[in-house]
């Protein structure tokens, strides 16, 4: 049996664009029809979704039971979980709120195996090595692995430079809604200042020949960023989908 290829990260590497959902609902149905609908990625956000990890695995398995790559973003940046989560057969793993080299590098090295990395051997219980049945998985599952750091702050565009430059960071993810937050622009995305910041991160990720991504609904930011370069395309959630569509349902037979 041979490693599955990470078709995410081989779509990025070629310069695809990709466009994906974000997926907040614990449950494999749900993971399932995000799944199917035909997006590039589906993330399952166990920041603010109320995922354990036994839910972050049912979801994982519905998601890869389809020709859609799964991306999982973590609560924070611990190597610990990102070991638990690899070994379980993620292979993109999203850390939020990256402010600093030393965090990128830390959560870099933990998504590959030594020397290069701290990943640890536990591939007799890793159902990404299906149980020590793929082979040579710990030869080749390095490459397979693709690390997203989250910039979503004042002090991560500061450290934007230095973070660009840490070997093993194949994306980052830039978080308009906690940026706008900690620019003094609480609940407001859109504003000019911050737009202006994700346009300016976006080229420099660029230039740096690193991958940009981001999450917006608006669709005229959508547009506006992908023009700039960015290649992981967040375009919607499922939570504001369902909220969104039964409200404008239940308003249409007059009980919103």
């Amino acid at each position: 049996m041979n490693i599955k290829t990470n078709k995410l990260k081989q779509q990025l590497q070629n310069g695809q664009k990709t466009y994906g959902i974000w997926n907040g609902i614990p449950h494999s149905y749900v993971a399932e029809i995000c799944a199917g609908a035909g997006f590039d990625w589906v993330c399952i956000d166990a920041e603010h979704g109320p995922f354990d990890l036994n839910s972050i695995l049912s979801n994982l398995q519905a998601i890869q039971a389809h020709d859609t790559s799964a991306i999982v973003r973590i609560p924070s940046a611990d190597p610990v979980m990102i070991k638990q989560l690899l070994d379980a057969g993620a292979q993109n793993i999203l850390c939020p709120m990256i402010e600093s080299a030393i965090q990128a590098e830390t959560i870099a090295k933990a998504m590959v195996y030594p020397p290069a990395g701290i990943r640890g051997v536990g591939t007799a219980q890793a159902r990404a090595a299906q149980w020590d049945r793929v082979r040579d998985y710990l030869h080749v599952a390095n490459e397979q692995m693709c690390c997203m750091a989250q910039i979503e702050s004042v002090k991560g565009v500061e450290a934007l430079d230095e973070i660009l430059m840490v070997k093993g960071v194949d994306v980052l993810f830039i978080g308009p809604a906690d940026l706008a937050a900690t620019m003094g622009y609480l609940g407001q995305a859109g504003h000019p200042e911050v737009v202006k910041t994700v346009k300016e991160c976006i080229r420099k990720i660029v230039r740096a020949g690193k991958i940009a991504g981001f999450l917006t609904l608006s669709k005229e930011l959508i547009q506006a960023y992908t023009d700039e370069g960015a290649l992981v395309i967040g375009v919607g959630v499922d939570t504001l989908l369902l909220a969104e569509s039964s409200k404008s349902m239940a308003e249409e037979y007059g009980r919103g």
